[in-house]
């Protein structure tokens, strides 16, 4: 019975630091494409919402992990976008269309 217990604690453990490194991709990921578009990463946005297992090129088992995560285009308005870690590796990602801002320049 203490054996089960260990192994219990073991795995949850693993799980948990598991969840943080990804997070930590996530935003590293989110960020460069944020950037890519010339938007602004919300840091805090950044969350968890689905965790599934998925296999990688090679056929190995991964988990895959879909974050949900927000960036502005002008710091008033907020975007809702989505990015699919499989393991550490981006496998999908999702921006919705945006207007950039114009920079209107008079005529002196």
């Amino acid at each position: 019975m203490e054996i089960y217990l260990l192994v219990i604690i073991f795995i949850g453990a693993w799980y948990w630091f598991d969840s943080i490194s990804s997070r930590e991709q996530a935003i590293a990921t989110g960020r460069e494409l944020a950037e890519r578009f010339s938007l602004q990463l919300l840091d805090e946005t950044v969350a968890c919402n689905k965790v599934w297992l998925g296999r990688n090129s090679r056929g190995r088992v991964q988990l895959q992990r879909t974050y949900q995560f927000d960036v502005s285009a002008n710091g008033s308005d907020r975007l809702s976008c989505e990015l699919v870690l499989l393991g550490r590796h981006l496998q999908s990602w999702h921006i919705p269309p945006y207007l950039q801002p114009v920079s209107i320049n008079p005529l002196y």
